[in-house]
């Protein structure tokens, strides 16, 4: 399909793949629209279409062609369900979002914890932070209303699309997303439009008899006999109990003291391979340029983005993560006197940079020691290494690419500048990285411009430090999704180690509801 397309292109697009006249389409709907860039002389759209007709029988008796098949219908629906206790969910990121929202359908009236603040407190607390370098460690980009990703492009990996993925989609819709969600190939809300619609779900799980409490954070979890009891947790200088006999644990990546209360509570974890490494910007003009070619203004586009994959000789695999179009990078410390960063983008992706987190593979052999929780330290240490380096006041360490490949501090910006705020500081990026992470970098940065001629932009900049893609650990978990020995417990979605984005999270959280709903 061409770029410039309208509703009257689609019927006649489709009228002249079905041989039939236009007047004989009743509706027409997008299913899946990809943009193909195979040449980048002739960019257009790859469209599938879900036409209704009077007589489809008929008309799919007469077109034999491969192309043309009957559309399966696919819905996700709750049966009412009755528990001996309300099910409680602790964390309301997309995972616990989703298992609250799965639970209230089916009449449960389930209980968030969520430490953090609703989503308009938390936006008013990150902004302070980014503006003045104030911290709440509880509320932040990690914790509160809508997780993580709420601070982020909201970027929504559907793959295959089966019932349950058709679910979120359709709520997050409903929510307030935009419809587009739902066909292409690589959705996103961005981060200004996720803010409502985490607001309008929790609405709607409270319309149904849910219960949020957000300022609650959870403590650990209480267990007798290898059955789930209940859960204790902190709000307001109090502390408080919950009895119940289940308990959905989507505490998120970045819940480090949860993490340690639970391991210190016989809680079964292991140690998961994860990844660190910086935020490079580029202009995102010089990234259109690169991916569309002369198409690189069109509106039908957009901001381009892009993905890449390498393996060094040396076993350490590189990659670009969570790439955000015309995005920032985000201040996204939950913790003190540590610097961390995040990539967010609004729903136009109209920002000057784009930007992508580079990272470099890591696993056991690169920690301390045995421990189920030596990946959060490893993370901790180039934390407070970056933090350092940036002198202070989350102020955040930055160097231009060409001084990178080169081994020498920056003294000036050429035409990129930063995004990241509270502020910055010109400092080396081997001064908080480990060296193999550094040189590994490196050695990706020559292969990826090879690649994608254009990726190595002199101006472009590093900043650091990237550490909170995925959690550095599992709770282990067996077939029927309850933990390991504790009937009732579940852990969830990605900071259980089940999960990497917004989509897989949430379907977790549905499978979890499912399974304590025995569905």
């Amino acid at each position: 399909m061409q770029l410039n397309y309208d509703y009257a292109v689609l019927i006649n697009t489709a009228a002249i793949r079905l041989q039939i006249s236009t007047d004989d389409i009743i509706a027409l709907e997008i299913i899946k629209r990809e943009t193909n860039t195979k040449n980048i002389e002739d960019i257009y759209f790859d469209m599938v279409l879900a036409v209704t007709v009077a007589d489809e029988d008929k008309l799919l008796e007469t077109r034999t062609r491969k192309h043309i098949y009957k559309q399966e219908e696919s819905t996700y629906t709750v049966a009412s369900n009755k528990l001996p206790s309300r099910p409680v969910i602790v964390g309301f990121g997309a995972a616990g979002i989703f298992a609250a929202l799965i639970l209230a359908e089916a009449g449960t009236r389930p209980i968030v914890l969520e430490r953090g603040q609703n989503v308009d407190n938390r936006r008013e607390r990150v902004q302070r932070f980014w503006n003045t370098g104030e911290l709440d460690i509880q509320t932040n980009v990690q914790f509160g209303e809508g997780g993580a990703g709420t601070f982020s492009d909201g970027k929504l990996k559907t793959g295959q699309k089966d019932a349950r993925k058709l679910k979120i989609l359709d709520e997050f819709v409903r929510a307030g997303a935009p419809d587009e969600i739902k066909y292409l190939t690589k959705p996103h809300i961005g981060t200004d439009r996720l803010r409502v619609v985490v607001k309008n779900l929790r609405e709607k799980i409270i319309s149904l008899g849910g219960e949020i409490v957000f300022g609650a954070k959870a403590n650990n979890v209480l267990y007798k006999d290898s059955k789930i009891t209940g859960v204790r947790y902190d709000k307001d200088g109090s502390e408080f109990e919950i009895e119940t006999d289940n308990v959905v644990l989507a505490i998120g990546h970045s819940a480090r003291d949860t993490f340690n209360n639970l391991f210190d509570s016989g809680i079964k974890m292991e140690q998961k391979p994860f990844a660190v490494g910086v935020r490079i910007e580029h202009p995102q003009e010089l990234i259109n340029r690169i991916k569309y070619g002369r198409f690189a203004s069109h509106p039908a586009l957009g901001a381009a983005d892009y993905r890449m994959v390498v393996h060094l000789k040396n076993s350490r695999g590189v990659y670009t993560f969570c790439m955000c179009p015309g995005g920032a990078v985000a201040a996204a410390a939950s913790e003190e006197n540590a610097i961390t960063t995040n990539g967010m983008s609004e729903f136009m992706r109209d920002g000057r940079n784009a930007n992508t987190a580079l990272l470099v593979t890591v696993d056991k052999k690169d920690f301390a020691n045995d421990s189920p929780l030596a990946g959060i330290d490893y993370q901790r240490k180039i934390e407070a290494a970056a933090f350092i380096a940036g002198g202070g006041g989350y102020k955040a360490p930055v160097q231009r690419l060409e001084d990178f490949l080169a081994k020498r501090q920056s003294a000036s910006f050429g035409d990129v500048l930063p995004t990241y705020k509270p502020g910055i500081v010109f400092a080396e990026v081997d001064s908080y990285l480990p060296d193999y992470v550094a040189d590994s970098l490196r050695r990706a940065i020559t292969e990826m411009s090879d690649w994608m001629p254009g990726f190595y932009y002199p101006d472009a900049i590093l900043t650091g430090a990237e550490t909170r893609s995925t959690s550095p650990v599992k709770i282990i978990r067996g077939e029927n999704l309850e933990a390991y020995g504790i009937n009732g417990l579940y852990p969830c979605g990605e900071g259980a180690g089940y999960a990497g984005g917004i989509i897989s999270a949430a379907v977790d959280g549905i499978l979890c509801a499912e399974r304590i709903l025995n569905i």
